[in-house]
């Protein structure tokens, strides 16, 4: 009889407590990953900036960030950025920090339970984060008579696909959408992940099922009518796999438009080209159609 050892035994108990979270009813803390703190602020990239406490429907308090365009630039819209489900809004500055030079303002939020806002992340609520963030957006001067933009990574595309076809007319004012590494299922990234280690591989299908795909963006993205969306989709993503993307750019009505993209997960705007792209996307949402030959891609290592 093989030996336990106790790294064996570790990653048996690491598989429980999957198990036991993916069985649970509702469970939807798996999603997400927060980091508490403020490790920095956009002062360490050098940018313009100032807190914004927000108050979503049931109380609780949420931190974010507002960048106005910089000084000199003439304001052409705002961008709120909804991130990914792990860290918090100093991790993901990356996807937005470039938008005020080029005159976007950014609202970058903070879902309850991450950063310095209250509460703890969990389905349904962190809608009410997302509605908190409109709220806001509908009464701040500096955002009235300028076009609106939503720019939803990983997670926060999802969220921001859920949230708006439940609520058409905050989706009309957006002028334009965009979102990077959303995932199409939350069930399929789950079966793509359990599949990556050798330890869940053969119950990726059976543990799968037990991972709540209601609020998937698939099953709502087919009501996200009239408003021009940009969806960029590593062809390297290792977390949301190129399927899953493509997915997601297929049950999104028209006018859409798919830019693959080359490089690790919702690091998209690390590469100059893409960041291009999103702004020519901007300049004209209703008749952009994006790079379509590879050629014109950079090739990553």
């Amino acid at each position: 009889m093989k030996r336990i050892t106790r790294t064996s035994f570790k990653r048996l108990g690491r598989l429980a407590a999957l198990v036991a979270c993916l069985s649970a009813a509702g469970c939807s803390t798996w999603l997400f990953y927060p980091e508490p703190g403020e490790p920095f602020t956009p002062a360490a990239a050098h940018l313009a900036w100032q807190p914004v406490t927000l108050l979503s429907a049931d109380g609780v308090r949420l931190h974010a960030w507002w960048l106005p365009a910089k000084a000199g630039v003439a304001v052409k819209g705002t961008v709120l950025h909804l991130h990914g489900n792990g860290g918090n809004l100093s991790r993901h500055l990356g996807g937005s920090w470039w938008l005020p030079a080029d005159g976007y303002q950014v609202l970058l939020l903070d879902y309850r339970g991450y950063g310095l806002s209250e509460g703890s992340a969990r389905l349904p609520q962190v809608y009410l984060d997302v509605q908190a963030a409109l709220d806001w957006l509908h009464q701040a001067p500096e955002v009235q008579g300028k076009p609106l933009v939503l720019l939803g990574q990983s997670v926060g595309g999802a969220l921001a696909i859920h949230h708006l076809a439940a609520h058409p007319e905050e989706a009309a004012r957006f002028q334009a959408l965009i979102f990077d590494g959303a995932p199409a299922s939350y069930r399929k990234v789950g079966r793509y992940a359990l599949g990556t280690s050798w330890l869940t591989w053969p119950f990726q299908v059976p543990l799968s099922w037990w991972v709540p795909d209601a609020d998937s963006a698939i099953t709502a993205a087919p009501r996200l009518t009239g408003v021009p969306k940009l969806v960029f989709q590593s062809m390297d993503d290792t977390v949301v796999p190129l399927e899953n993307g493509i997915a997601l750019y297929q049950a999104l009505p028209p006018p859409r438009v798919l830019q693959l993209t080359r490089g690790a997960h919702v690091q998209t705007f690390a590469d100059p080209t893409y960041r291009q792209v999103m702004l020519k996307f901007l300049e004209d949402p209703g008749h952009f159609n994006g790079l379509r030959r590879l050629g014109e891609i950079p090739n990553y290592p």
